[in-house]
C-alpha cells in the first residue's frame, strides 16, 4: 500500500520533501495538473454574459479552486490550443 503525501505548510517543506523522497512510494492519484501563468497581462477585454452563464462560470471556477477570470482565460487558451 502506498503512503499518503503529507500536507506542507510552505514551499520550502514541499521542495525538501520532493528532493529527499522516492515519490514512487506515494499515492499521487489525488494530484491535480497545475498551470502557472508567467506572462504579464497587458490587455483587458470587456464582455457581456447572461447572469446564468456568469454564475455557472463562477461555480465551475470555484470547484476548480481558481478565480473565475482565470477560469475564463484558461477556457479561451484551451479553445485556441485545441484547434
Amino acid at each position: 500500500m502506498k503512503k499518503r503525501v503529507p500536507t506542507f505548510h510552505s514551499d520550502d517543506e514541499a521542495e525538501a520533501f520532493v528532493a529527499n523522497e522516492d515519490l514512487s512510494n506515494y499515492d499521487l492519484s489525488g494530484g491535480k495538473l497545475v498551470q502557472f501563468e508567467f506572462k504579464p497581462k497587458s490587455k483587458s477585454i470587456n464582455i457581456r454574459l447572461s447572469e446564468e452563464l456568469l454564475s455557472a462560470v463562477q461555480q465551475r471556477a470555484s470547484i476548480e479552486g481558481i478565480p473565475y477570470q482565470r477560469f475564463i482565460r484558461q477556457a479561451i487558451e484551451h479553445a485556441i490550443v485545441k484547434r
